[in-house]
């Protein structure tokens, strides 16, 4: 009964909220004007959405425009129409569970890829709602803005503009090669994925006003390689001005921001995948099918986008201060073979030629005695060492920041009769957080719904007031370094202490 109350509860505040502040009298018209030339959109069923899909932000990279900063768009003539995504970067089709055919792209790839989408509800041009602009995951080496999962229709009811984007991925995303950073006004390579994303704020920026949006009120939002994109906005200077908010779904760490390889190693890989190539010029890279060019390659402080390595940008306080959200889900690692599976003598083994002389120390924390508790100690492990990493990454990130993080962990995972070993899996959060349950089929209650409701909300009100907190939710605390608590999302939404004092001690001296 408890929980029904809770539950009705909440949705009636929702729907209280949405009929006070969220409900247009009218809707934006379906036909905008850009800096280039006019889109035509689609309007929703409900009449509650508008969408925008497949806008250019910057001119194809193909030619000699491979490898290049992206350059503003041609402008157009007539009505372009803006009601289908378009192609998607040059990648690999790659598809794996757990992530099923909603997490993946569909459709065809290309170098012209270069297209945000826009999802509004605004009434007109005036309301200056704030903006939530998501990037897309993939290990920068796959992915797009017209995932199912990352629709941004029911974000966009709750009174904010979501905005999607595509940006170059592997070798056209992020090869560095002497041969670039000769011809670069900047003398660097590399990293051309991040400047794809900073051409789509800068558009961002100049356009968003005409969808109803605020310009000067734009969160950045990214999982897995997106949360590494956030990342490098909020550390790059070519990023400055261009956001108000950060939000990183699985990926805050310390190894997350310090992972960048150096200049010199990124451009000796470059050689390297010339020469296995048989080029012996740039212009015969340039020539080359992109289908030739597939293969992964790793941001990089590059001197221009990234000046420095990340952890001296925040130590300095050079970092883009804005509030941020940051945190996890239960199962990281359950797509990998073997998650929560260990015998005893696996397991204490592993135990000595990782933590050395500290290793009974370690057993003393993670006792086993069977191989049963052996698979449920290592997945207690990875959870606690995931929210101990987030507790240091947030830690570290307050040293010099001015402004709040609000770290989480999150637990509820999909219902899914037929695979319950991937639990709360990597990327499993984002249909929640985008409250887009109707775009996956599983046996959803009332649990996931309020989840959804919840973690929507959350996300939305950080996206409007730099704070997720509001009413009928329950209190988020902002990170305090005193407290090695986290915000637990999920069956049951509360404050929950990161690991037990003993286990936080014995990781601060690893």
């Amino acid at each position: 009964m408890k929980y029904d109350k809770i539950f009705w509860g909440f949705l009636l505040a929702i729907a209280l909220q949405m009929s006070c502040t969220g409900k247009q009298s009218k809707l934006i018209d379906n036909n905008i004007e850009t800096e280039y030339g006019l889109v035509q959109g689609v309007i929703n069923e409900s009449g509650t959405v508008v969408s925008f899909k497949g806008i250019p932000y910057a001119i194809p990279p193909v030619g000699d425009l491979r490898w290049r900063e992206p350059q503003p768009p041609a402008p157009w003539e007539g009505v372009r129409d803006a009601s289908e995504f378009c192609t998607n970067c040059i990648q690999l089709n790659n598809r794996r569970l757990p992530w099923t055919d909603e997490y993946m792209i569909r459709g065809e790839t290309s170098e012209d890829c270069l297209f945000l989408n826009i999802w509004t509800s605004a009434s007109s041009a005036l309301d200056k709602l704030p903006v939530l602009v998501y990037i897309h995951g993939g290990g920068l080496r796959e992915g797009s803005g017209s995932i199912d999962v990352y629709d941004g229709e029911e974000l966009a009811k709750k009174g904010i503009v979501v905005v999607t984007i595509n940006y170059r991925v592997g070798a056209l995303g992020f090869l560095a090669h002497p041969w670039l950073s000769v011809e670069s006004p900047h003398h660097a390579s590399g990293n051309y994925g991040f400047m794809d994303q900073i051409a789509a704020l800068q558009w961002i920026t100049a356009n968003i006003s005409a969808f109803g949006g605020n310009p000067e009120k734009v969160t950045v939002a990214g999982q897995s390689a997106g949360s590494r994109s956030v990342h490098t906005l909020t550390a790059s200077p070519l990023a400055k001005g261009l956001i108000s908010g950060a939000v990183t779904f699985s990926g805050a760490s310390m190894d997350r921001i310090s992972g960048y390889i150096s200049s010199d190693t990124a451009l000796a890989r470059g050689v390297k995948f010339a020469e296995s190539l048989g080029a012996s010029s740039l212009e015969e890279l340039r020539a080359m099918p992109a289908a030739k060019l597939i293969a992964d390659f790793s941001a990089s402080i590059d001197g221009y986008v990234l000046p420095k390595d990340m952890i001296t940008i925040f130590e300095k306080g050079q970092q883009n201060d804005v509030p941020a959200i940051a945190g996890l889900t239960a199962d990281e690692g359950s797509s990998r073979e073997g998650y929560g599976k260990s015998t005893m003598a696996e397991f204490k083994e592993n135990a000595k030629e990782t933590y050395r002389n500290k290793a009974n120390e370690f057993l003393f924390l993670y006792p086993v005695n069977s191989d049963e508790e052996a698979g449920l100690r290592s997945v207690d492990l990875a959870r606690d060492q995931g929210k101990f990493d987030l507790y240091e990454w947030a830690a570290f990130r307050a040293m010099t920041a001015k402004t709040p993080a609000y770290t989480y962990f999150f637990t509820r995972g999909i219902p899914w009769p037929e695979h319950p070993e991937f639990g709360a899996f990597h990327t499993g959060d984002i249909i929640y957080w985008f409250n887009n349950l109707k775009m996956l089929d599983r046996p959803w209650n009332r649990t996931d719904t309020l989840v959804a409701e919840t973690a929507s909300s959350y996300l939305v009100n950080f996206v409007i007031n730099g704070d997720p907190n509001g009413e009928g939710l329950p209190e988020w605390p902002a990170f305090d370094g005193t407290k090695t608590e986290t915000m637990e999302l999920g069956t049951e939404t509360r404050v929950i202490p990161v690991a037990t004092e003993e286990k936080i001690e014995f990781f601060k001296v690893q």
